[in-house]
This record gives C-alpha cells, structure tokens and sequence, in this order.
C-alpha cells in the first residue's frame, strides 16, 4: 500500500494539473488568443532556462554517450515507421495524414511533463539521459515532418529550401540554443552570478505547472467530435509498444546504467506531445485527429504511465533484460 500511495502522490498533480486546465478552458469562457503568450513564455523562456539548468552541471562524458543516443532514436523512429504505415493503410495511402498519425504514435510529451516528473521518480542521475533524448527525438522528428510534407506536395518549396528551413529552425530553436549554453557552461564550469541564477531557478521551476495546465485548456478548446477509427492502434503504440520497444533495444545493444534506462523507458511512454496539434495546425492536416490523440493518449497514460511507473520503482522491471 505504501508503494501505492507513493505513486500516487507522485503522478496525480502532474495529471491534476493537466485536468485543472481541461475543466477552466472547458467552462470558463476566454479567448483563446491568450494561450499564445502562454506558449510563448514556455517555449522562449520558462523551459530554455530549465533545459539549460539541467544540463549546466554535467560532466560532458554523460552529454556524449552516443550509443544511448542512436538506441532511443531508433526506438522513436520505429514507432513512427509503424505508425505511419497504420496511417497510410487507414487513409488510403494520403501522406500528410499518415505523417501526422506517424507523429502521434511516436512524439511523447518528452518538453512538457517529461523532465519534472522523472525528476520526481529517479532524481538528478536521470537528467542526462533525459536531456538526450529530448534534443534527438525533436531533432529526428522535426526533420523527417518537413521533408515528408515536401515530397507529399503540402511544403510548395524545392527539397533543398526544406532542407534549409530545416537546418535553420534547428540551429535557432530556443531549446536547442539552451542546450548548447548548457553544455558551453559544463565544458568551461561556468556559475551564474546569483541574481541571474536564481531568475533562471524560478523560471525553469514554472515550466512544468504552466505547460501541464496549458495542455489542459488546449485540448478543452479542442473537443473530440469523433473517434478517429485507427486512434486505439496509435494509442496503443505510442504508450505501451513505443516503451516496450526502448526497453529490448537498451537492454540487448548496451552496456546502460538503471536510472539511464529507465528514464527512455518512462520517457517513451509519456502521453502524446501537444506539439502534434501545433504541428497540425501548421499544415492544416488532422487537426481533429490531432486534438482526440492528445486527449485520448492523455486519459489512457494516467493508467499505461502509472503502470511502468510503478514497475519501475517496485523493481519488477529490471534494467538489464539480457545481463
């Protein structure tokens, strides 16, 4: 009972959080133009300086083991390839749709509620790993969505301006640039002037309630109209095949640590991201499949998430599957 109620006290105010801001966007009667300054403080600030936090004080050997890097990108791109091919059976080979439902079933919330709740459940050891996969999972996905939409016709550019486009969001994306800092700091020891590091505490520290309930309101502002009918499927990959995935392959390819290991894993089976209904947004394709995902993989992690949650701090989960 006592790892129960332990659980419980660590899961429920992040998904508390996020039912908080579903029931306000819900019934109270705001515009939404608002959120767009919500965004914004997340994205430019609140979560750069969170990123930048937990990278600053790592030593670099942590921040280059590229074995762990090319494992859980593959386990990533791998639920996208599955996900992508359910989409383009479902929709009858229409590419746009099927890149938005490969990025349902393979994009967790990995920016959002990703760091404070590992954090919470396996401590500072799991920063790196945490941190790692972030960066490689949005670099892998924000470069395979523009060019698909380019060679499927949305993107009315030639594929070397994509590639450009590409290159140029990367570079200039505030967690990129975050990152960057972050491992410029480690590299030199570099220590913030007190006034500029305690700015820096408290904005990072507001990442997580203000993204959580803005995930909330986003998709109350969203209503499922309909059940999308290949949604189980994708569900089902992004929150249980895409961490099972991670697991094998760190367990069968590498020489891992427990907490890096166990972080992919509750990393992966995070629910889906609400960059996905931004990215739909973008090029106008799936928007309401987009919105039902979130809300759907959102109610259906508080039971798939709470569970490998609890595998892994009860230790029936082992780290090393083939030791």
């Amino acid at each position: 009972m006592a790892d129960i109620a332990s659980l419980f006290n660590l899961v429920a105010p992040f998904f508390g959080l996020i039912l908080l801001g579903f029931l306000v966007g819900r019934y109270k009667r705001l515009p939404g133009e608002g959120l767009a300054w919500m965004q914004f403080f997340l994205i430019y600030v609140s979560l750069p300086c969170l990123f930048y936090r937990l990278i600053a004080d790592k030593p670099l050997s942590e921040l280059t083991n590229w074995g762990f890097v090319a494992v859980t990108t593959l386990a990533t791109f791998g639920a996208f390839v599955l996900s992508f091919a359910l989409g383009w059976r479902h929709n009858q080979g229409d590419m746009p749709q099927a890149v938005m439902q490969g990025v349902a079933g393979s994009y967790s919330n990995i920016g959002y509620m990703g760091p404070p709740l590992i954090l919470a459940a396996l401590g500072p050891a799991a920063s790196a790993p945490v941190v790692l996969i972030f960066v490689f999972d949005n670099l892998l996905l924000f470069s395979l969505i523009p060019f698909l939409m380019a060679l499927a016709g949305v993107e009315k550019r030639s594929l070397a301006a994509t590639a450009g486009e590409v290159v140029w969001r990367v570079v200039t994306h505030p967690f990129n640039v975050a990152t960057v800092a972050g491992v410029l700091a480690a590299f030199l020891k570099l220590e913030l002037p007190t006034a500029l590091d305690k700015m820096t505490l408290w904005l990072s520290q507001a990442a997580a309630p203000c993204a959580l309930f803005l995930l909330g309101v986003t998709v109350a502002l969203q209503p499922m109209r309909r059940m999308p009918g290949e949604l189980p499927a994708l569900v089902a990959i992004k929150l249980l095949l895409h961490p099972l995935l991670v697991w094998l392959l760190l367990s069968a390819l590498g020489n891992f640590s427990a907490p890096w290991i166990y972080a992919a894993v509750i990393m992966a089976a995070l629910p889906p991201a609400l960059n996905i209904f931004v990215i739909s947004t973008q090029y106008r394709v799936g928007i309401e499949r987009a919105s039902a995902c979130i809300l759907v993989g959102t109610i259906v992690s508080t039971v798939t998430l709470t569970g490998f949650l609890w595998l892994v701090k009860t230790g029936r989960m082992p780290a090393d599957l083939f030791p």
